[in-house]
């Protein structure tokens, strides 16, 4: 799937996202926010210049947010940073909700966020196996963890059977996880008795 294909799922589908920073005392702070643009690859949201978000999003300049629906989620976490002003109108437009919440002039409280560099992961959990993707926006590298397979491995077969979503395959005498099925539930590694399942960067 693109990441265009993802970003308006985010964006048209799954539109209000729970967003994570941190408070004043280095706590998680959870809100939630609607996607309201999908502009330039880069996922644009909005909040008030009143709100301890607003001040949160400018000092650290850095969110987490998740977002799911009908078994679809998308995660994303990386920077942010104040996007162009003039989109506040064509925001409202494809929201016209917002229109009822800020009326007239009430809107110039408001100030439009993008994510502009970050990591993000599609799941979708309704075909069998499940379908999982990682992606990037902007400049960021991909990051997070999977489970990879060494040379240790004989081919005996244990962790093909112990896979909730069989995504597991004999490659030969190898066997080899279908990284986009992966639940990275850590059952292969539990149960191999030749040791041979890592975690990967």
């Amino acid at each position: 799937m693109e990441k265009e294909d993802i970003l308006k799922i985010l964006q048209e589908d799954i539109h209000s996202v729970i967003v994570a920073t941190l408070d004043d005392e280095g706590r998680p702070q959870t809100r939630a926010i609607d996607i309201m643009l999908i502009e330039d690859g880069k996922p644009i949201f909005l909040t008030a210049r009143g709100k301890a978000f607003y001040d949160q999003l400018t000092t650290q300049k850095f969110i987490a947010l998740s977002g799911v629906k009908a078994g679809v989620s998308v995660s994303l976490r990386g920077k942010v940073r104040p996007a162009d002003p003039g989109l506040l109108e064509r925001a409202f437009q494809q929201n016209p909700y917002m229109q009822t919440i800020y009326p007239g002039t009430t809107r110039q409280a408001l100030v439009m966020f993008e994510l502009y560099e970050g990591q993000g992961d599609y799941f979708d959990l309704n075909p069998r196996p499940v379908y999982r993707q990682r992606f990037t926006i902007g400049l960021a590298q991909p990051a997070g963890m999977r489970y990879g397979i060494t040379a240790k491995c004989d081919g005996c077969g244990v962790c093909l059977s112990v896979c909730p979503q069989q995504c597991i395959a004999l490659i030969g005498k190898q066997a080899q996880i279908q990284q986009e099925h992966c639940l990275h539930c850590g059952q292969c590694q539990l149960h191999c008795p030749k040791h041979a399942v890592v975690r990967e960067p």
